[in-house]
């Protein structure tokens, strides 16, 4: 188990961090969502014990992060930090090594990777000879050729296309049901509502939304009713209280909400309506509570 309590970092007099809590159990998957500066690489650092909190605390398993974890945690960071010069083989041997992982050992993984990434032939190449999109596969083995317990990935998806993406994914989750803790950071806020339970956005350091992404869809209140019908009577929808917007989208009306209450006045309005077709509602997606919060927080 990760906890994270009530965590401040400090460079100087500036502050990075302010206040950042929350708890990570086995299997469980958390996104990290901020902007650039919003104090991510901050947080990965701290929760790997590279930069000890100015006040709270950091826990893996009950005690602080030492040289005793390093072997139990993975870390894929944004930027490549390949040493192009080497293999492919030769770079993952000499990660695995740090990792305390024996030679021979460390070859089978490899090769089990390489091919579940369709990259085989790449094994004798140097890193540089190798794509943009290959040289990230690279850096992910890096970062799981120990099998981690908790691995943090920082933007992994970066550069990578539908298909590729697609493949770390059903990495990540495969890991996920082997009980490895996960945290990732990225700006793709629909990948993140696809496969995290939790989330947490920051903004220049605070916390503006934490927890379980369900409960926080639930607790922001607003909604959006999708309707296929004929003749709807938009005039008399837009004066039923708690609709705050609506747009005709293709053979679609989009009515944007706030408060479960409205959801029966609206269906009520449209329900005899010939070919009623669709009547969908659904919570607000993370990049509309992401733009919200942000807003309220920058006034």
């Amino acid at each position: 188990m990760l906890n994270v309590n009530d965590v401040i970092i400090k460079y100087g007099n500036f502050t990075a961090v302010k206040g950042l809590t929350f708890n990570l159990n086995q299997g469980e998957i958390l996104g990290l969502l901020g902007a650039n500066g919003a104090g991510k690489t901050t947080t990965f650092r701290a929760i790997m014990g590279l930069l000890p909190p100015s006040e709270g605390s950091v826990l893996y398993n009950g005690h602080q992060v030492s040289y005793d974890d390093v072997n139990e945690i993975g870390y894929m960071i944004e930027e490549r930090s390949l040493l192009t010069r080497t293999t492919v083989k030769d770079l993952i041997t000499y990660f695995g090594e740090l990792k305390g992982i024996k030679a021979k050992e460390i070859e089978k993984r490899l090769d089990y990777w390489l091919k579940r990434f369709n990259i085989s032939e790449y094994k004798a190449k140097k890193i540089k000879e190798l794509s943009k999109g290959n040289q990230q596969k690279i850096q992910f083995i890096s970062a799981i050729i120990n099998n981690p317990k908790l691995l943090i990935l920082d933007e992994p998806f970066s550069g990578l296309d539908v298909i590729n993406t697609e493949m770390f994914i059903e990495v990540i989750r495969d890991f996920q049901k082997n009980g490895c803790m996960i945290i990732f950071s990225s700006h793709q806020l629909n990948q993140v509502e696809n496969f995290c339970e939790k989330v947490v956005i920051l903004e220049k350091g605070e916390v503006i939304v934490a927890g379980d992404i369900l409960q926080i869809k639930k607790d922001f209140g607003k909604r959006t009713v999708s309707i296929t019908a004929d003749n709807i009577n938009i005039l008399k929808l837009k004066e039923l209280p708690g609709v705050e917007d609506i747009k005709q989208s293709k053979d679609e009306l989009i009515v944007k909400i706030n408060g479960e209450e409205t959801i029966k006045a609206i269906f009520d309005s449209v329900k005899s309506l010939s070919n009623l077709t669709k009547f969908v509602v659904s919570y607000a997606s993370l990049s509309e509570i992401f733009i919200s919060k942000v807003g309220e927080l920058r006034g």
